[in-house]
């Protein structure tokens, strides 16, 4: 049986949207040219970050759609006056 993760170079250039597509529903493809492997393509997560990043704060709790970055600076520079 023939590996259906495998695709030429050419392939690919000809049919990209269709393999972005299957990227985007979590296929991955060794991409080969002259029947040696050149690079492979994979899914990311959802921010492209591989992970690194965590999760701080999320303000969606308090509004679905976040909450705008200068009213959490003037919340911080509020807290850390009241401190001083």
């Amino acid at each position: 049986m023939a590996n259906t993760n495998l695709i030429g170079l050419k392939d690919l250039r000809e049919n990209t949207e269709e393999y972005i597509n299957k990227v985007k529903r979590g296929r991955e493809f060794t991409v080969v040219r002259k029947s040696k492997p050149v690079f492979k393509i994979a899914p990311v997560d959802a921010w492209g970050d591989e992970g690194i990043w965590e999760i701080v704060a999320d303000f969606r709790a308090l509004n679905e759609k976040g909450v705008p970055a200068r009213d959490v600076l003037r919340s911080l520079r509020k807290n850390n006056g009241s401190r001083r």
